[in-house]
């Protein structure tokens, strides 16, 4: 094992992760935002849209985000759409993670008892107050776990960003043990980077789900 090596590229590692994590969190946030609006058209029924974002959730779960990132990157340019490696990732991260969002959101809309609904609706509150007040937040607390596993998920699913050229964890250990076959050392830097990222976060989820269910919530 090579500690200089190591040592040497460490601000690679980090610079690449910095850019990853940024990627991630803009992804996760519009994957939210994206998987609430589907979640609540499929739970309400709306005729149209909900066959238009059922269309959507089938295609980007049984598609790898590979392919994805392929038509975006290497497809749309030739129907004259251009769009940067950063763009490409944070694109195919929503439209992949939004579907698993959506999944996420409407198990836990639907767990929510309808008799809730009504009461809500029988003190006077509008529809809009009792999705904000009644329905959501029960909603957002049973689908903790699941939101938790796709956040996690989606992390992970950056380690192909690289085949779009965007300068990653996964592209900046390809690219060293191309230029001086260090194996060994480029994958444990590799490892200990997604750990880096990932565990706190693992650990943090497990802590919220704890209280939740301390407090009552999901059961």
């Amino acid at each position: 094992m090579d500690i200089e090596f190591i040592r040497k590229y460490i601000p690679l590692y980090v610079a690449a992760g910095e850019l990853t994590l940024r990627i991630a969190v803009i992804g996760i946030i519009g994957s939210i935002l994206v998987g609430l609006v589907c979640s609540l058209i499929r739970y309400y029924k709306l005729p149209v849209l909900r066959r238009i974002i059922g269309i959507y959730i089938e295609l980007s779960r049984n598609t790898p985000l590979l392919i994805q990132l392929f038509f975006l990157y290497f497809g749309l340019p030739k129907a004259g759409v251009v769009l940067s490696s950063e763009a490409c990732a944070i694109t195919g991260l929503i439209f992949l993670g939004g579907s698993y969002m959506a999944e996420a959101f409407r198990s836990g809309l639907e767990a929510v008892q309808k008799n809730q609904i009504e009461a809500g609706l029988s003190l006077g509150l509008t529809r809009f107050q009792v999705v904000r007040y009644v329905l959501m937040p029960q909603a957002i607390s049973i689908s903790v776990p699941a939101f938790s596993a796709n956040v996690i998920f989606l992390i992970k699913e950056t380690s192909v960003f690289s085949a779009v050229a965007l300068a990653d964890l996964m592209y900046v250990a390809k690219d060293l043990i191309g230029l001086y076959y260090k194996t060994n050392e480029a994958l444990l830097m590799l490892v200990i980077a997604y750990l880096i990222i990932l565990l706190p976060i693992s650990i943090l989820f497990s802590l919220v789900e704890r209280k939740l269910r301390y407090a009552g919530f999901g059961n």
